[in-house]
């Protein structure tokens, strides 16, 4: 019979953590390139921002920031996209980027997010429910692959009818050509 590892705690991140946060962004994509994302949208926007800790130490990060909706339907919703997901490599692969993304997003829902959208690899995040967001009429800003945005209501329905063009903020330009995607 195999030994469970205790799992780690996924508290919100801290002033003290923006440290730990920059080495785990840096680590996990091999440059500093969503690290300076992560310092910028903290200092221009309110963010939602988890870590996974273990031992003490920030292993895994995970951020939201605003989206916003260019639409003629002007629908009222509270939309947050997910960007980026970090863990440190020697704890890749072991269930936390997935725990912090269920984590996270049962909080996003709990403090009324509508709904959330992500630049990234279905295979990850097909099993939280994310769907290809086009099937919901909804487009990126980004030249990318259409199965690579998805969008996940929080509240069932609330794109039930709305189109149109989701936009991130001007932070994400810098990263926008050099997107890795999980």
């Amino acid at each position: 019979m195999s030994q469970r590892l205790p799992l780690p705690e996924i508290p919100r991140q801290k002033n003290s953590d923006f440290a730990a946060i920059y080495r785990v962004n840096s680590l996990a994509f091999g440059r500093e390139n969503e690290a300076n994302l992560v310092n910028a949208l903290r200092n221009n926007v309110p963010v939602f921002s988890f870590v996974a800790v273990k031992e003490e130490k920030v292993i895994g990060h995970i951020l939201y920031s605003p989206v916003s909706l260019e639409s003629e339907d002007k629908p009222n919703l509270n939309l947050l996209g997910l960007a980026p997901l970090a863990i440190l490599p020697d704890y890749q692969s072991k269930g936390i980027g997935s725990l912090l993304t269920q984590y996270s997003l049962r909080e996003c829902a709990a403090r009324g997010i509508d709904a959330v959208v992500v630049l990234g690899n279905p295979h990850f995040y097909h099993r939280f429910g994310f769907i290809t967001a086009q099937t919901k009429n909804l487009s990126c800003e980004y030249p990318v692959p259409a199965e690579v945005f998805m969008v996940l209501e929080l509240r069932i329905n609330c794109l039930t009818g709305v189109q149109g063009l989701v936009k991130y903020r001007r932070e994400f330009d810098s990263v926008s050509k050099k997107f890795q995607l999980i």
